[in-house]
C-alpha cells in the first residue's frame, strides 16, 4: 500500500536561498463501493482499514445495523472496487436522512476519559507524523483506547472507527470518539446515526451542530486538551 509517497519539493526562503528535498506526501485512494451492481459510493480515502471504512459508512448511512447484515465484502485485487453482499435480513435502507436519527440514551462519562483521549491524540499517528495530512479518529470505551483511525478525510476516519467497533461487536452506545477536525452538522449527524453518545474534538463546532447535538442528546465536547475542555450540550 503506497499510503505515503516521496515527492520532490523546492523550498524558497525569504533570503533568496533555494533548497530541494524529498518530502513525504499522503496518497489518495479511490474506492468504488458497489451495491446491487451499482456504484453507490466513490470514496476518496487513505488505503488502510478499507473494510472498516465500508462497514462504517453503511452503518452511518443507515443501510445496515450490524455486521451480520453483510454476508461479505469482495475487494478487487487492487482494492479499488468492493462488492457488498447483503444477507437477507439487511435493512438496506435508503440513504439516511434526519428523520431516521434516534435520540441517544444517557451514558456514563468521566472527565478523566476525555483527558485521556486528548493525551492520546497528542501522541500523534504514523501517517500524520510523516505528512501532517491525515485526520485522526480515536475510539474509546469506558476509559480504554480501542482503535485509532487515520484518513485523508475526517468523515472517513470516523467511519473507520465505527466499522472497527461493529466488526468487533463493540457496543457503540458505550463508546466515545475523538476527532481531530472541526465539527459541522453532517459530522454530528454521522455520530448520532452510529449511536455514539459522546463526540469529542480538539477543534470547534458550528451553531447548527450544537443545536442538533442538543436535540438528540449527544454530548458534544470541543476544544479538548489534556488539561481542559468545553462541553456544549448536556
Amino acid at each position: 500500500m503506497d499510503i505515503v509517497k516521496k515527492m520532490t519539493s523546492t523550498i524558497m526562503s525569504g533570503n533568496g536561498q533555494i533548497t530541494t528535498k524529498e518530502t513525504p506526501v499522503i496518497s489518495e485512494h479511490l474506492l468504488n463501493v458497489i451495491i446491487n451492481e451499482q456504484t453507490v459510493y466513490r470514496l476518496i480515502c487513505t488505503n488502510c482499514h478499507l473494510r472498516e471504512l465500508v462497514i462504517g459508512r453503511l452503518v452511518t448511512d443507515g443501510m445496515i445495523e450490524r455486521k451480520n447484515n453483510v454476508r461479505d465484502l469482495l475487494f478487487s485485487r487492487d482494492q479499488k472496487e468492493v462488492d457488498v453482499l447483503f444477507n437477507s435480513d439487511s435493512p438496506c435502507l435508503n440513504a439516511f436522512g434526519r428523520d431516521k436519527l434516534q435520540k441517544l440514551p444517557e451514558c456514563d462519562l468521566k472527565g478523566e476519559w476525555i483527558f485521556k483521549l486528548a493525551e492520546e491524540f497528542g501522541h500523534g499517528a504514523p501517517i500524520h507524523d510523516l505528512t501532517g495530512a491525515s485526520h485522526i479518529c480515536i475510539l474509546e470505551r469506558k476509559g480504554k483506547i480501542l482503535f485509532k483511525a487515520e484518513d485523508i478525510g475526517r468523515h472517513n476516519a470516523v467511519d473507520k472507527a465505527v466499522g472497527y467497533a461493529v466488526l468487533n461487536d463493540i457496543p457503540l452506545s458505550e463508546c466515545m470518539i475523538f476527532i481531530s477536525g472541526r465539527v459541522p452538522v453532517d459530522m454530528v449527524e454521522k455520530v448520532i446515526a452510529a449511536g455514539i453518545p459522546v463526540l469529542v474534538s480538539k477543534s470547534v463546532p458550528t451553531a447548527e451542530s450544537v443545536q442538533l447535538a442538543e436535540e438528540y442528546n449527544l454530548k458534544l465536547i470541543c476544544k479538548a486538551w489534556p488539561d481542559q475542555y468545553e462541553m456544549f450540550t448536556n
